[in-house]
């Protein structure tokens, strides 16, 4: 849950929102109504910048299959469907 704070009382309550932030999760602070910055804790942070691949860097480097490789079919058929 985040909570937004103005950037006055921010400046006057900054113990509570660093407080708030490790306990209840991240803190946004807005200026002049716009949303400016958001306090949140250190493992938040870290779990942002962590050195995980991108979706697509994941794909690419996944195990390829071998080459010739073919799929076979089941023999069953489906069952009857009735309209």
């Amino acid at each position: 849950m985040t909570t937004t704070w103005k950037l006055q009382d921010a400046k006057a309550k900054f113990s509570k929102i660093v407080e708030d932030a490790l306990k209840i999760g991240p803190q946004l602070v807005t200026r002049r109504g716009v949303e400016a910055v958001v306090v949140l804790s250190i493992d938040k942070y870290k779990d942002l910048i962590s050195d995980k691949p991108s979706f697509k860097d994941f794909l690419l480097n996944c195990p390829k299959m071998e080459t010739g490789f073919e799929f076979e079919r089941q023999k069953d058929f489906p069952g009857d469907i009735e309209l």
